[in-house]
């Protein structure tokens, strides 16, 4: 896992917690920027928890553990990506009820909450919506001048995630206007 952790300066920071929903393995990332070009990773990481474990047990782990990120880094806003289509309707039925959680918990706290669809997200990140894991991870990478690609997928997911919704909210023109004042 990667984490590094700053303290927000007095210059104001957008935070965004992105969030790549899934009950087995759940991408999180909490990404900093001033303006369009200084986006920087504040943590990333994956919440586990086990198939072994009763279905309530594992949405309390998962609740929990929202309610814990939250808490810790105090987003602006948590960006989710949104349940678009599975193959293997259990497994979207699981990803639905994670992302649920995290929507509630975020509006609980009083974040901004926005969702985006996997080709919004691919589109913003690496310019085409059918883009692969690999494309999205290093650009990832790129944007937020990593020394290597963040791993796991799932991680770098929800940094793709936040960086989306840096680049496509009116906040994204803000800081795309401040930067070229």
């Amino acid at each position: 896992m990667f984490v590094t952790t700053r303290t927000r300066s007095v210059h104001r920071v957008h935070r965004v917690l992105g969030i790549d929903p899934g009950l087995t393995r759940c991408g999180y990332a909490v990404i900093d920027a001033r303006n369009v070009t200084s986006a920087r990773a504040v943590s990333m990481g994956v919440i586990r928890t086990s198939p072994s474990e009763p279905l309530a047990n594992r949405l309390a782990t998962l609740r929990t553990e929202f309610t814990s990120l939250i808490s810790e880094f105090e987003p602006d806003t948590v960006a989710v990506e949104q349940v678009f289509f599975q193959v293997n309707v259990r497994t979207a039925m699981a990803t639905g009820q994670a992302s649920g959680l995290a929507l509630a918990e975020a509006a609980l706290a009083g974040c901004e909450v926005i969702q985006y669809t996997p080709n919004q997200v691919k589109d913003a990140i690496a310019g085409w919506g059918g883009a692969g894991k690999e494309q999205v991870q290093k650009m990832v990478q790129v944007r937020l001048n990593l020394s290597s690609m963040p791993k796991p997928a799932d991680a770098a997911d929800a940094a793709a995630i936040a960086l989306t919704h840096l680049a496509m909210s009116p906040l994204g023109r803000q800081l795309r206007q401040a930067a070229s004042s």
